[in-house]
């Protein structure tokens, strides 16, 4: 019995933790000055099944600036979402770009259907002057199902996107 309630405690455990991994798109050993201008694009909003979550690219903006910022005092982000192009254009006064792009988003119900949320997001970092690309990854998020309500899929991006800030400074 004691082997029962222990199976069943590390299910419970495991069926509540989140899940993400990082996807390198880029393999390249460039670090990121920090003196230099960063400038955090706002995401157009995640879409899933003909439902647009609002909120959803500001929030991924607002996850990059906070895993950036304990490494650059000079990062600033965008008042809303902005194509690639008229972001690149905004941003000249700034040495770098983040610009992000929601993939996948889905924000469930979890507690009550048993439907983990869910998120994937690609995160491009530009070199401003040169229009280059520095550093690419994919960041993937599942949560688990004991959230009791409280998960959404920008709760998904804090690790992985610290991760991914840590690597290029």
């Amino acid at each position: 019995m004691k082997y029962l309630y222990l199976v069943l405690a590390l299910l419970l455990v495991t069926g509540c933790a989140d899940k993400h991994k990082l996807i390198k798109s880029s393999d390249t050993s460039v670090k990121l000055e920090t003196k230099k201008k960063v400038y955090v694009a706002v995401p157009k909003n995640g879409t899933f099944n003909n439902r647009t979550y609002k909120h959803s690219g500001k929030y991924v903006a607002d996850a990059v600036l906070k895993a950036f910022s304990p490494y650059n005092t000079n990062v600033e982000i965008g008042q809303s979402y902005q194509s690639f192009d008229v972001a690149v254009s905004n941003a000249k006064a700034y040495d770098y770009m983040i610009y992000s792009t929601i993939l996948h988003w889905e924000d469930r119900a979890t507690e009550w259907n048993g439907l983990p949320d869910r998120m994937s997001v690609k995160v491009d970092v530009i070199d401003t002057k040169t229009k280059q690309l520095i550093s690419s990854v994919t960041v993937e998020g599942t949560s688990g199902l004991g959230t009791f309500g409280g998960d959404h899929p920008q709760d998904l991006l804090k690790a992985p996107l610290e991760e991914f800030a840590n690597s290029l400074y």
